[in-house]
């Protein structure tokens, strides 16, 4: 038990105070070491003895003159202080009063008397005793000493009257006291400070040092109760406006009652959902004002359906909900793989968001467009990056969107408006945090309700999202943790604001090998089990699968491959169905049967066998692919005709390749005197389709060639490459998809600008091992390739 109770500042009222006469004191006096409690002179203090030592001590001192030395331990923890533990000052005391209780305790009322100093300890058992000096206060009474004398006892009576309860004989016992030392004694153990400013105050013996002191004391008490009598009113008038609000409203459902506009269930589940959904403070307090003025509406007023929509959204969005990224990289590897074949490059960017993700959780969400032909996977790839993720998919697609409030909503002026659509999507994911796809985003449109692709700058830009504002909920969403995909055929329809937010990456179209596998791991079993099969039920052999990619199919992806499959698959449910036969084994033969004429075959041969034809490569939305050039001359005036619907670009590639072959025409072994007397017919056949573009500069310049030298192209011969004047041969782009489609077309050799040599880089090796790539500066070494038996007979 410590050595003493909590020091009482009250003075016991009805306990006299006691004189005893300085020449009365010993020389060594007991010392009973105190915790948190400084006694004062001239102080009556009750203190509770209960260390076994000090019980010891009492009864010793009762015993006698009844005086022992009280000193304050620097470190309160310590229950056996020795000399050292101790301060150097304390306070001679008097019992007066002793009370024994049970458990070995003592209660006594101790009388200070003066202060002393410890000169020498003379024993440390079975209690401290200790050789003292008392000591006086040094008075020196002039102007200064009455002036801190007034000022210490108008800042105490200042406390008095700022405290809630105020000890009432205080401010009588210090209008009684002459002694300014005893003033400042008593007034400092009336106040609430710590026991080092206590103990510093009992070690002063200047007066007026010791006065001035406890007036700072007494000024910073002052400020302290300041502060909390404002705090005080303050929180009143709180608790007195809440409870005039609680009144007020308590009221307000009284005359609701009485009018019969009670509350309905309505209104109190919407706030139930407003305090679930954990908006934003921003938020929230738009959705609480809109929620009062709703509880104001009459519920047949076209306006509370209005707001109750409106209340209805802001309730249900994923404001603080969103799943938890899985961010293991085997396992995004091993679903991206299961999912997808090949595409090795959008695979590893897809694995390296994930590792930047796993090191910096708050980064923010990358717009990746996947930019290839139809077929190719790029949607497919969305779902596969959300389930590698453990996110949730949302897909829109923008083909065809014409109205910019499919993005950003319609403004709150009529009962049927709506969020746009990506507020939509995510609360069909009821999370913030999904991967959202958005299709087909080189389609879309514009006219006189806006241009979504402008709106759309906004919600793909990392910097702008996390504060995107929908028109109808006019507060800020923050879309910066969502995944967002977008899918393009092509790149030059896209507005270039809009690409510049987008990190592109190509899929190209599959070469024919690249189909196989797909079909043997994706599509075939894919196919099986919807059509209600089972693996023991059909099997595909690969010459099969080859013969519906090369006569039944024509695409850079495999749509078309698929569709073929499942259609075989169907007509074996059907005679499985009939004939309750067993495993059927799809043959070469058996391909003809089930899905009828070839749809596709080559016309290389046939085109080839004459002058003025040439295979040019071609570009388009839906992969690479090959177009014949066609060039004939009549009977006429010098006229050049071009047909076939071709494109500005494509005219006067058409122009420039005529005037290379007539600025050239006596070096090419071409009579010049002869073109005054023909028209040139230049024609890309299916002219039902557009065609533009200077890629087909060479091709046209080697078909007129062929023409007017009478010379066929070389066989199983494509080409690409825009051409000058001069005969330079530039590059162009869309090599590799070029490339894939003569390599579904069956060429075997392409001419391609020297330029253009590091795109074959993107090809995979099994394409290139089965073509030649003859690469070109000049158009002159196009000539030289192409029409070998020209070259040759000019040669001789």
């Amino acid at each position: 038990m410590s050595s003493e109770m909590e020091q009482n500042q009250l003075t016991i009222p009805e306990a006299q105070l006691v004189e005893v006469k300085r020449e009365d004191f010993p020389a060594e006096l007991p010392i009973l070491p105190l915790k948190n409690t400084v006694i004062f002179p001239f102080t009556l203090t009750p203190l509770t003895v209960g260390r076994p030592g000090s019980i010891k001590l009492v009864d010793d001192v009762t015993a006698g003159n009844k005086l022992l030395g009280v000193i304050t331990q620097r470190d309160p923890s310590l229950e056996q202080p020795g000399p050292d533990d101790l301060y150097q000052y304390g306070t001679i005391c008097k019992i007066l009063r002793m009370i024994r209780y049970p458990k070995n305790t003592i209660m006594m009322l101790v009388q200070g008397l003066a202060r002393f100093q410890i000169t020498q300890f003379t024993k440390t058992a079975p209690y401290l005793i200790a050789k003292i000096a008392p000591l006086e206060s040094l008075v020196e009474r002039d102007i200064e000493l009455e002036a801190l004398v007034k000022g210490v006892n108008g800042q105490f009576q200042r406390v008095l009257s700022m405290m809630v309860n105020p000890p009432t004989e205080a401010q009588t016992q210090v209008m009684n006291i002459d002694d300014p030392g005893q003033l400042a004694d008593l007034i400092i153990s009336h106040l609430d400070v710590e026991v080092d400013a206590k103990q510093q105050a009992l070690e002063t013996l200047n007066v007026k040092e010791r006065l001035g002191f406890v007036l700072r004391l007494l000024e910073e008490e002052i400020e302290i109760l300041e502060v909390g009598s404002r705090i005080h009113t303050r929180v009143k008038d709180e608790i007195e406006k809440s409870m005039r609000e609680r009144y007020l409203r308590e009221q307000m459902e009284a005359i609701k009652k009485e009018l019969g506009e009670v509350e309905g269930p309505e209104i109190e589940e919407l706030r139930k959902r407003i305090k679930r959904a954990k908006m934003p403070k921003e938020v929230e307090k738009e959705a609480w004002r809109e929620l009062e003025r709703l509880a104001q509406i009459h519920p047949s007023s076209a306006e509370y359906t209005v707001a109750r929509t409106y209340l209805d959204w802001l309730a249900e969005l994923p404001w603080s909900k969103q799943t938890r990224d899985n961010l293991e990289l085997k396992r995004g590897r091993t679903i991206l793989d299961e999912d997808h074949y090949n595409l090795q490059k959008i695979k590893e960017r897809i694995l390296e968001y994930l590792a930047v993700l796993k090191l910096k959780r708050d980064m923010k969400g990358p717009i990746l467009c996947f930019v290839g032909p139809p077929g190719v996977g790029k949607t497919s790839l969305g779902r596969s990056i959300a389930r590698a993720l453990g996110r949730k998919f949302v897909r829109m697609s923008l083909g065809g969107m014409r109205d910019e409030a499919e993005i950003r909503g319609h403004r709150r002026t009529y009962v049927g408006a709506l969020p746009g659509r990506i507020i939509q999507g995510l609360r069909r994911a009821s999370s913030r945090n999904p991967v959202y796809m958005l299709d087909e985003i080189d389609k879309l449109g514009a006219d006189f309700r806006g241009d979504p692709s402008s709106a759309l700058l906004e919600v793909l830009d990392p910097e702008q999202n996390s504060t995107f504002s929908d028109h109808y909920l006019d507060v800020a969403f923050d879309l910066s943790k969502v995944i967002f995909l977008t899918t393009a055929n092509v790149l030059h329809t896209i507005p270039a604001p809009l690409l510049d937010r987008m990190e592109v990456l190509e899929i190209p179209g599959y070469s024919e090998e690249e189909k196989l596998q797909i079909a043997i791991k994706y599509l075939i079993p894919k196919q099986i089990r919807e059509n209600g099969l089972k693996s023991q039920q059909i099997e595909f052999s690969e010459e099969a699968i080859k013969k519906i990619i090369r006569e039944y199919t024509d695409e850079a992806g495999v749509r078309n491959l698929e569709r073929e499959i499942g259609a075989v698959c169907r007509k074996i449910a059907a005679r499985i169905v009939e004939d309750r036969h067993s495993k059927r084994l799809i043959t070469l033969e058996e391909i003809q049967t089930l899905l009828g004429p070839i749809k596709y075959f080559s016309q290389l041969s046939e085109r080839l066998d004459k002058s003025g034809v040439a295979i040019g490569l071609v570009w388009t939305a839906t992969g690479g692919d090959i177009i014949f050039i066609e060039v004939t001359r009549m009977k006429g005036k010098g006229n050049l005709m071009l047909t076939g619907q071709l494109g500005e670009v494509m005219k006067e590639s058409a122009q420039a390749a005529l005037s290379y072959i007539r600025s050239n025409g006596e070096k090419l072994g071409i009579d010049l005197g002869s073109f005054g007397d023909w028209d040139i017919h230049i024609h890309v056949p299916e002219g039902g389709i557009p065609k533009d573009g200077p890629s087909a500069g060479v091709t046209l310049v080697t078909a007129l060639a062929s023409l007017l030298t009478d010379t066929p192209v070389r066989a199983d011969l494509a080409m690409t490459g825009e051409v000058t004047l001069r005969g330079k041969v530039l590059p162009v782009g869309g090599i590799r998809e070029k490339v894939l489609g003569a390599h579904r077309a069956g060429i075997k050799t392409v001419i391609l600008p020297k330029r253009n040599e590091k795109d074959l880089l993107e090809i995979t090796q099994n394409v290139k091992d089965q073509m030649h790539f003859e690469f070109v500066d000049e158009i002159d070494e196009v000539l030289a390739f192409a029409l070998p038996a020209y070259v040759t007979a000019r040669a001789r």
